[in-house]
């Protein structure tokens, strides 16, 4: 095994230590691999990464090892990436690493960094997203070509309502994920209820195939849009993010003509590459446009007035919001007392 490399992105050195270190076993795959991958799909990454704080999904001993999330910007970062100062929903906050150039994706997989979770913010205004950010979410019962189904007509949803753009990827796994750029004028509650006004708006059109039930024992062989992935320090993997699996697969981004033909099989640290060479990012023009959720809102104050859906259950580490409905699960609620019949008095 060399004892080091270094890897040259846009006019900066990174040492790469342990590079034949198998991070993959059943590939084969080394952080070597894992680095080289960066560097061939950089400018896709970056476009996905550029100006967020972004948690740090760490695998340093490859995937058959510990791994965990880094949120806090790692003691001995260099000085030449930025920070971002977030705040938890605990109270609680930290200083995020924020990517503003290739050669810090390179130095976090240097770090054993495989996905990259970047929140849907930019450092220069941390409490109001710039992105709408739906997940499909397949329940056991289905896969991801129910989820590509979903997404089509979520693609007519968000058209209808405010003539959204939605910009799909695989997840990595059996889901897809789509992003809407959006203006940075709303906050992270009314953005997740812009999301929950999207998932019921799909209930009503595919009851059969797609669900917003918070608890698993209610959702059933459908899809599940996951509205609180919108909520503050939910993140989603990045595009061009490797997912920690067997084959290495990866985040890509898809035009909406692949979905439902491309498969998520189809793209792993080895096959994206030249697949970028040839296309190179294909969501490249998802920033050159912002989009207003004026109209989801308005479909979420319909759904409250005519309708009385209010707010859905929060993650249980959340503190307990105003109007948020009981986080017990339906089948451990307890049930109301049977009233005793009083004689009556003849």
């Amino acid at each position: 095994m060399a004892e080091a490399v270094e890897l040259e992105a846009g006019g900066r050195t990174v040492r790469l230590s342990s590079p034949g270190k198998v991070f993959f076993p059943e590939r084969g795959y080394t952080k070597l691999d894992l680095a080289r991958y960066y560097q061939a799909v950089a400018p896709g990454i970056l476009r996905a990464l550029r100006d967020r704080p972004t948690t740090l999904q760490r695998y340093p001993d490859g995937i058959t090892g510990e791994w965990f999330y880094q949120k806090r910007a790692p003691k001995g970062m260099p000085d030449w990436i930025p920070t971002a100062h977030i705040s938890f929903p605990s109270g609680r906050s930290a200083d995020e690493m924020c990517p503003t150039e290739e050669a810090a994706v390179l130095w976090a997989a240097q770090y054993g960094t495989l996905t990259f979770h970047p929140w849907p913010v930019r450092r220069d205004d941390v409490d109001h997203p710039d992105e709408l950010r739906i997940d499909l979410d397949p329940q056991p019962g289905t896969d991801y070509d129910d989820a590509a189904r979903a997404a089509h007509e979520l693609r007519a949803v968000l058209e209808e309502f405010g003539g959204l753009r939605g910009w799909p990827k695989t997840s990595g796994g059996r889901g897809i994920h789509v992003f809407v750029p959006i203006e940075p004028r709303w906050t992270f509650t009314q953005v997740r209820r812009a999301a929950i006004a999207v998932g019921r708006e799909m209930e009503r059109r595919m009851p059969e195939q797609v669900t917003i039930k918070w608890w698993k024992e209610e959702r059933g062989e459908r899809i599940f849009i996951d509205y609180n992935q919108t909520a503050r320090d939910r993140t989603i993997a990045s595009a061009y993010s490797v997912r920690p699996r067997p084959h290495a697969p990866v985040s890509a981004p898809l035009t909406w003509d692949e979905v439902g033909v491309a498969h998520p099989q189809d793209f792993d640290i080895t096959t994206m590459p030249a697949r970028f060479a040839e296309l190179g990012d294909v969501h490249a023009g998802m920033d050159d446009r912002s989009y207003s959720l004026d109209a989801l809102l308005e479909l979420a104050t319909k759904d409250e007035h005519d309708h009385g859906l209010g707010d859905l259950p929060y993650p249980p580490e959340y503190p307990k919001m105003p109007g948020e409905p009981s986080r017990v699960q339906p089948s451990r609620a307890k049930k109301p007392r049977p009233q005793k019949s009083r004689p009556t008095t003849p």
